[in-house]
């Protein structure tokens, strides 16, 4: 597991961005130059749309480094969650890019299927363009993992479209090869695939970032690492139904029910959910809200209505935890939570099927269930 604390530091991210961005504006400008050249000089359109690819992947590069600065605002009256979220609109409109230089290469090879041209190919340019796609295939690795570094789906889209050019010129190459050997020109309907290959990877990248836009579910191993502070923080007794909430890739907030000794007063718990509130804000830059259960663990009551829920989890596959069990001392209400797994479709039928079961060893009382899945 990477250590999370060192990748979510602001000012590493912030490097990392704009080192990838640069070195990516670069090589892509000087890649473009390089296949418009040698396609227009061999009448190939399958190369000149793979430099025109290349020329957008260098503007993403630049959108995705603009992103991030912008990404950096301070919060105002308007977006009192500052401006995180820009970083997903920049990728949004990356991926708008790719896909439209796709859908354009598409349209142009087709008109070449109808309108054929002449072509001129040598191996010195089958040579050039391969040499290309090596740099191409390592740039794009290199970026995707700086991007997964940075947590900047931006960055992981520039990545996978980099990558994506380092296969489609294993296409133009054979088709190019045929070209010379055989004389028969496969051309358009090389750039045809190659423009395929493009769609498809602005189309992963657009899903990617709509699925950020309305809200994926919570970082797991900062949800892990959270869980392992809390928990570990004397007082807590235990910890459940983790929700974080993203605001950009460096800005999270959240809430956590945890369980609490019932005797405990508001000074003494006060005393260490503070300090630990504090804790998750500096160190994960989380800010957490608790919801707090009042908790008798010692009670020998208590322990055998643990045992009769504990039962009934194991007896269900698809209910995995369960907590926030409590006694209400005036009416004698049981009120306890379960967690469910997503491939649970009827709650109300295992409400009615737990009450039932606890009926059979609590006729007299009311079970207050409530039925949740995990957020994290």
């Amino acid at each position: 597991m990477s250590d999370t604390k060192t990748t979510r530091t602001a000012g590493t991210r912030d490097e990392i961005i704009a080192r990838t961005s640069i070195l990516g504006v670069v090589v892509n400008i000087a890649i473009a130059l390089i296949k418009i050249i040698i396609g227009i000089s061999t009448s190939s359109i399958a190369i000149i749309s793979e430099g025109i690819n290349n020329a957008t992947d260098a503007l993403s590069s630049v959108m995705t480094f603009v992103g991030a600065k912008l990404a950096k605002k301070h919060p105002d009256e308007k977006h009192p969650f500052g401006y995180g979220r820009i970083e997903y609109l920049t990728s949004l409109v990356i991926s708008g890019v790719i896909l439209f230089a796709g859908i354009e290469m598409i349209i142009s090879s087709v008109d070449l299927i109808i309108h054929p041209e002449e072509m001129s190919v040598s191996y010195v340019s089958i040579i050039i363009v391969a040499a290309v796609a090596v740099v191409k295939f390592f740039l794009g690795i290199y970026t995707i993992r700086m991007g997964k570094a940075a947590d900047s789906q931006s960055l992981i889209a520039v990545g996978s479209e980099c990558r994506a050019d380092s296969f489609a010129s294993i296409i133009t190459i054979v088709s190019s090869l045929i070209f010379l050997i055989f004389g028969l020109s496969l051309d358009a309907y090389a750039g045809i695939i190659i423009s395929l290959l493009i769609v498809k990877a602005g189309f992963d990248s657009l899903r990617e970032t709509v699925n950020d836009l309305l809200g994926r579910q919570g970082d797991i191993e900062l949800a892990e690492e959270l869980y392992r502070e809390i928990r570990g923080t004397d007082g807590v007794l235990a910890a459940a139904d983790m929700m974080l909430h993203n605001y950009g890739p460096e800005a999270w907030s959240g809430s956590v029910n945890i369980e609490l000794d019932h005797r405990k007063t508001v000074g003494e718990i006060y005393s260490f959910l503070h300090a630990l509130q504090l804790r998750l804000m500096h160190e994960y830059s989380v800010t957490m809200v608790f919801g707090i259960y009042a908790v008798d663990n010692d009670s020998e009551n208590v322990k055998e209505l643990r045992v009769r829920i504990a039962e009934f989890v194991r007896n269900h596959e698809h209910v995995k935890s369960y907590h926030a069990v409590y006694i209400d001392p005036d009416n004698r209400d049981i009120y306890c939570d379960l967690i469910v797994d997503y491939r649970l479709k009827d709650w109300e039928a295992l409400k009615t099927e737990f009450t039932q079961y606890m009926a059979g060893y609590y006729p007299d009382r009311r079970i207050e269930l409530t039925v949740e899945t995990e957020y994290v």
